[in-house]
């Protein structure tokens, strides 16, 4: 931990209301935007493009809209987006609503400006491993979730649906130049997706602090964003109409996707991006929760006094517990925290996936994001993510 970078250099413009300065920021990178919307129709039915269409004409720029992201964004739109971007003469992206619209952003930027296809610079699975001669267009991201932090990182996570592969990628230009975060744009969230997000975020800092890539700064803002969601998320998904709750969780999420900048998500990750790459239908957080008891208390073993401290940053009595049991309190407190949100009610079987699955999907998550299980505190191989994946099943 005494060897380590410290390389974040995106503007984070964070608070309720702040959605304004959009209007009168001198950091706006471009003079035409290419906003990317998810396809639900949420950020038109809730006001959010119109406003930001506005906002960008008073600070001088002019904007094309790109509406086609999927909840699990894929490879297609990524080049469509790109397409557009380029016949438009955009010369930024802004990503606006939950994680995916802000991910394929970033990825529709660096395709704006890069020759060939994305999965060319893709460095697992069926990638091509380049390195993109360019950098991507500046990105500007508005999130309207607290959730994935993608605001405060580089990361971007894209599926290719012909084989079946969802990959994590970004270099130094798919940090954000600039991104808002106003709660405000989050008091429309529903309470079941609140729920969802917010074990994203959370998941984030818990991988971060147990990740061979922690650093001193990473390990203060996960065990604040632990602490945060244990805190607020349960509140917020009884009623979300609170500003400051909101802001509360908006900063978690901020604090986590910082997290993923400084240290790295693990292989928690990994097997939850081969489950949505086969059932897209999935959301990313409640595959992370159906998969995050079994694997935490696989990891408990390797590394107890992190999850001893990651109990105690969720208010877990650790002391009152027998020493050799205390590893095991953040298991308990995970699975208070996920019923306490409504989410243990998630099985892999509501979703269609078969038992039969799960060795193809843990060779996948072993193929396509390997990376992630280098970064983990203990060698996990094909038997044992199979093992995992069939712990979780129900």
């Amino acid at each position: 931990m005494i060897n380590f970078q410290f390389h974040m250099p995106t503007r984070i413009i964070f608070g309720p209301g702040k959605l304004n300065e959009l209007g009168t920021t001198p950091h706006l990178p471009g003079r035409k935007a290419l906003i990317v919307i998810s396809a639900g129709g949420s950020m038109v039915r809730h006001g959010y493009m119109q406003l930001v269409q506005t906002l960008l004409a008073q600070n001088g720029a002019e904007s094309v809209v790109f509406d086609r992201v999927q909840p699990n964004p894929v490879l297609e739109h990524v080049t469509e987006g790109a397409a557009l971007a380029r016949a438009e003469g955009c010369d930024f992206v802004l990503g606006l609503g939950g994680g995916s619209s802000i991910d394929s952003a970033k990825s529709i930027a660096l395709m704006a400006n890069n020759p060939g296809n994305y999965w060319d610079y893709m460095p697992g699975g069926t990638g091509g491993r380049q390195v993109p001669p360019n950098p991507a267009l500046p990105i500007v991201a508005i999130p309207t979730t607290a959730g994935t932090g993608t605001e405060a990182d580089p990361w971007t996570v894209i599926t290719r649906e012909q084989t079946r592969e969802k990959i994590g990628w970004g270099n130094d230009s798919t940090y954000p130049a600039l991104s808002i975060v106003d709660p405000r744009l989050m008091l429309s969230v529903p309470p079941r997706v609140t729920a969802m997000t917010g074990m994203d975020a959370f998941f984030h800092a818990v991988e971060a602090y147990v990740s061979r890539a922690r650093q001193p700064s990473s390990d203060l803002l996960a065990q604040q964003a632990v602490s945060l969601i244990t805190s607020f998320l349960p509140q917020v998904v009884k009623d979300g109409s609170g500003v400051e709750a909101r802001t509360m969780l908006a900063w978690a999420s901020t604090a986590a996707g910082l997290c993923e900048s400084l240290s790295s998500c693990i292989s928690h990750h990994s097997m939850e991006h081969a489950l949505s790459a086969y059932y897209p239908d999935i959301p990313h957080g409640a595959g992370l929760v159906m998969l995050s008891v079994p694997y935490f208390r696989h990891l408990t073993r390797y590394v107890p006094d992190r999850m001893v401290d990651l109990a105690y940053f969720m208010g877990a009595d650790v002391d009152a517990m027998p020493a050799k049991e205390q590893p095991l309190a953040f298991v308990a407190a995970l699975e208070k925290l996920i019923a306490d949100i409504g989410l243990d009610d998630l099985t892999f079987s509501a979703y269609g996936v078969k038992q039969s699955d799960m060795p193809k999907l843990a060779k996948n998550a072993l193929e396509t994001m390997g990376g992630l299980f280098n970064l983990t505190p203990t060698q996990m191989n094909e038997r044992v993510v199979t093992e995992i994946f069939e712990a979780a099943y129900r």
